[in-house]
């Protein structure tokens, strides 16, 4: 038989029952301590705290309020669509940029003839004795910088769109929490482990483009947050699952590898955003942050010398 959920006592008033607790410091208030915020209930002191914390222009997590917070999402935007109008303008998904811009583990043996096609399984040596064929480079060999491009180029307009359109309606809002340096933080390492979760489970000759490891990423940390702060993460979890499901369906054409990478990055960055105590948080944040740089970074750099 199930038993009743124990009973606490407000911790202003011990001498009222209640089930209810403050959805920042988790204590048990009864109803006259009760104050209705955007995250649920709070106690009269974390009240007081929050009130502090707007008047000093200090968001939730630490992080400064942003003054717009959709620019730097429109910033974003506007780097994808400077990279696909280069890729467009020199011949779309057959573009000699989209392999050297995307992620490719240790690079490919392409066919020069401009159809987009290459040799699989090739070695650099091997390449070099085919007449038809030039080598290009992918990170274990040179093209480090597709760690990052990777997250900016698109191939397709339909990739490009979706990617944009997913980036502009969950961008402002985690910029609003967090603000602006602490959103690029959650940006940057979701790109950055979507690329190392590409570099070790796709294939070394494959190559991987599009902004979706990055937009994962901020699904994660939003999840995380909305449950944290008492938000609607059942609403948030529905829209990632749908995604799961959409990448699983999706087949070879959609890279899982960085899908999945972004969104443990996601959810690692925003853990070591919120996990650190109040008292000590900068420093903790910056240190879980700068951790999970290393560690990634650590990690694409190892599978590199094994495939180089």
């Amino acid at each position: 038989m199930t038993q009743p959920p124990p009973v606490s006592v407000c911790y202003r008033h011990p001498d009222r029952e209640t089930l209810i607790g403050c959805q920042r410091c988790r204590r048990p208030i009864c109803p006259e301590c009760m104050t209705t915020a955007p995250v649920g209930v709070q106690c009269p002191e974390c009240v007081r705290e929050g009130m502090r914390a707007t008047r000093s222009g200090v968001g939730p997590l630490g992080g400064r309020p942003s003054t717009d917070p959709r620019r730097t999402s429109l910033i974003l935007i506007g780097l994808n669509l400077a990279v696909f109008v280069v890729i467009l303008a020199s011949g779309g998904w057959d573009s000699v940029w989209v392999n050297r811009l995307g992620i490719s583990p240790q690079g490919m043996c392409l066919l020069t003839d401009g159809s987009g096609n290459y040799y699989p399984g090739v070695t650099p040596a091997q390449c070099a004795t085919l007449l038809d064929a030039g080598w290009v480079n992918g990170v274990a060999t040179g093209a480090w910088w597709q760690v990052l491009t990777s997250a900016f180029t698109h191939a397709e307009i339909l990739h490009l769109g979706s990617n944009l359109l997913a980036l502009w309606f969950l961008g402002p809002p985690l910029e609003q929490v967090l603000g602006r340096v602490r959103f690029l933080a959650v940006y940057g390492i979701s790109a950055l482990t979507a690329s190392a979760a590409v570099m070790w489970l796709s294939a070394p000759d494959s190559v991987a483009v599009g902004a979706s490891g990055a937009i994962f990423g901020m699904l994660g940390a939003l999840l995380l947050l909305a449950k944290r702060f008492g938000g609607n993460y059942q609403m948030i979890a529905g829209f990632l699952a749908l995604n799961i499901v959409i990448t699983i369906m999706g087949g070879g054409y959609i890279s899982w590898q960085a899908h999945l990478g972004g969104l443990i990055g996601g959810l690692a960055s925003a853990a070591a955003l919120i996990l650190p105590p109040r008292e000590r948080r900068p420093a903790g944040q910056l240190i879980g942050l700068l951790a999970l740089t290393v560690v990634t970074l650590a990690a694409i750099v190892w599978r590199a010398i094994m495939l180089a």
